[in-house]
């Protein structure tokens, strides 16, 4: 018999039993209904090792596992997704590159996460905007993504858009779903690369944690069609400075493009074997993103430009 105890904002689900008319169901499907929350949902509770099955850990990648029935599922102690709140930290500093009615464009540090992955992280953009705009609090996916309207890499400077009021989180997740939004970005590249071009790939995700993406052959179950458009814009030893207009959105879209191009970013230590060039992260900015009224842009951060501080311009760029 399913057993499921709440307590005051946590709940704690305890011996599942799945029936035999639940055999064959995707797990994520089946823990959503039992436990009142989405497939996100379930997806972060196994990605936090939050699940088991007849006492074995579950991880992300069981999600779509088929249910036999008779199995014991335990689920640990946690908080539904739309009550969980980021801790407000104002004396953290925050740069506001600009903002309008019901959304605000926030400079994004290198090693600064957009938002909060538990109750208890601070340090996170999230965390200084709450303290500031309180209303952001559970706009959106709510909890600790409030007001998110799309995310850059850990590692990944720049320009980050957050919406303060519902009705405008909406407009924005449609307008990235439908592809409307301008997106600029600065990577600097290992190797020499000439003018410009398009690259489209069919992307997948093949590990989670951490994370790597790896282009395969269309069609490929999982896979995701990705594209986008660069030009190169100065050259240094070893190194191109490239501009890219990512038309898709997709985990490391931009990284593993690129490396599978020949080309990966400048310190990335996830797709690039061979680095010379000393940089501490991969050296990727965010410097423009515009939709609709919204247009805000982000100056290079002081690691980006020391790296391509004397670079030759190509050609076209210096007319």
């Amino acid at each position: 018999m399913d057993e499921a105890i709440e307590t005051g904002n946590e709940v704690v689900a305890r011996d599942l039993v799945v029936a035999p008319s639940d055999a064959g169901r995707r797990l994520d499907a089946w823990l959503a209904e039992r436990l009142g929350t989405g497939r996100a949902g379930v997806r972060r509770l196994l990605e936090d090792g939050r699940v088991t099955i007849d006492g074995r850990p579950l991880a992300r990648r069981d999600k779509a596992a088929p249910l036999v029935a008779g199995a014991h599922i335990a689920v640990a102690s946690f908080a539904p997704a739309g009550e969980r709140r980021a801790i407000a930290e104002p004396e953290r500093p925050l740069v506001i590159r600009a903002e309008g009615t019901g959304w605000v464009a926030l400079d994004k540090a290198p090693g600064v996460p957009v938002h909060p992955l538990r109750d208890d992280e601070t340090g996170t953009l999230l965390n200084a905007l709450i303290a500031r705009r309180p209303e952001v609090h559970g706009v959106g996916e709510g909890g600790l993504r409030s007001g998110v309207a799309h995310r850059l890499d850990v590692d990944t400077s720049g320009v980050v858009l957050f919406a303060t009021d519902e009705p405008t989180w909406q407009r924005l997740r449609g307008a990235f779903r439908a592809h409307r939004v301008e997106k600029t970005y600065r990577a600097l590249v290992l190797g020499r690369l000439e003018g410009g071009g398009e690259l489209r790939l069919s992307l997948v995700v093949a590990r989670h944690r951490p994370a790597y993406v790896r282009a395969v052959e269309p069609g490929t179950p999982g896979a995701r069609r990705t594209s986008l458009t660069w030009r190169a814009l100065a050259h240094g030893p070893g190194v191109t400075l490239v501009e890219v207009h990512p038309r898709t959105g997709f985990l490391h879209q931009i990284r593993a493009s690129f490396a599978t191009l020949g080309h990966p970013l400048c310190g990335d230590r996830t797709y690039a074997t061979d680095d010379p060039s000393g940089a501490p992260r991969h050296l990727l900015h965010a410097a423009r993103v515009a939709v609709d009224e919204i247009v805000a842009e982000s100056p290079d951060p002081p690691d980006f430009a020391a790296f391509t501080a004397g670079l030759t311009p190509t050609r076209s760029v210096a007319g």
